[in-house]
């Protein structure tokens, strides 16, 4: 039985906000022409300010759910709203959106292109060019401006087309897997962009295979299973719901701890145990029964990983 996780999307206190708007969507539901419900009733918050990581296996309607968002898709049932109010065209074109599909001209040179994405956003030529030339200089391709984008590497072209989501200054930010095929240095560099965007209080919503990566930089997660949600809340908050896991270490083997009454073995090697128990009876069973057989060195509860509550909470 999926089990869903309901928490509070109130933002950490004494956070400014005032300068954004929260990215919101209630009852999000997508019918396709033969009945498969792909997105079910929705309901999330991307608060202003924040990282917001969005994660669930293929299928799971995280694509589905940023093209509603975005308006690139139609809605069945429910709403988007940004800052309160029912999302209009006008606040999407404030939005920097970075689809599934890359939307890149192959055959136009770096530069030119990003300047042309920003002119289409409002911004002027010289600023346009002023600003494409720093974030190319700061991902590592001042160099490749002048390249036609064919002739750079996927990541490369990844990182061309996370500057051309970032240009004009974006109300909110909509990715869909910005960290793909990107080596740890320009994952740091892109990181260090997004909290420029969130530090003047906007939200970012991205998605994201990478748990590792999501549970170091999110602020905020929501989970998607089979077009629904199944949890959502900070990374201590879903911590909290997941199963603590104990390690135990003791002066010889260990293997004894598969007889002992409300104790989970999930791991055995040696001297050391991973174990899952049932309550604090199971507790006082296991320290009884590791001191009867000589020296425990270490009995510690483990902090669920975001890899391990998401197994829990998708299986």
């Amino acid at each position: 039985m999926t089990r869903t996780t309901s928490i509070s999307t109130a933002g950490p206190a004494g956070r400014a906000t005032a300068r954004g708007a929260d990215l919101e969507v209630r009852d999000l539901t997508r019918v396709f022409g033969d009945g498969l419900r792909a997105v079910d009733r929705v309901t999330f918050t991307a608060p202003s300010g924040l990282l917001t990581g969005f994660v669930g296996g293929n299928g799971a309607g995280k694509t589905t759910t940023m093209r509603m968002i975005m308006g690139v898709l139609a809605v069945s049932e429910g709403e988007v709203r940004f800052g309160g109010a029912p999302i209009t065209a006008a606040d999407r074109r404030t939005f920097g959106y970075m689809p599934e599909e890359r939307g890149l001209y192959p055959k136009q040179a770096v530069l030119d292109q990003l300047v042309y994405l920003a002119r289409l956003r409002g911004v002027s030529a010289r600023a346009a060019r002023a600003e494409v030339l720093e974030q190319l200089e700061r991902l590592g391709l001042a160099e490749r401006a002048k390249d036609h984008v064919e002739k750079l590497s996927l990541g490369n072209q990844q990182r061309v087309q996370i500057i051309a989501a970032l240009m004009g200054s974006p109300r909110a930010l909509v990715l869909d897997e910005p960290f793909s095929g990107l080596d740890p240095s320009a994952v740091d560099g892109m990181v260090d962009l997004l909290r420029e965007h969130t530090a003047r209080g906007v939200p970012v919503l991205f998605s994201s295979h990478q748990l590792d990566l999501v549970e170091r930089l999110c602020e905020r997660l929501v989970i998607l299973k089979g077009g629904r949600v199944v949890a959502a809340g900070t990374p201590a908050e879903l911590q909290e719901t997941g199963t603590v896991r104990h390690r135990l270490v003791v002066g010889g083997d260990a293997g004894w701890v598969r007889g002992v009454p409300g104790v989970h073995a999930v791991d055995v090697e040696g001297s050391v145990a991973l174990v899952e128990l049932a309550d604090e009876g199971a507790t006082r069973r296991l320290l009884t029964a590791a001191l009867e057989r000589g020296p425990v060195h270490e009995l510690t509860p483990l902090r669920p990983t975001l890899a391990q509550i998401f197994r829990e909470v998708t299986a």
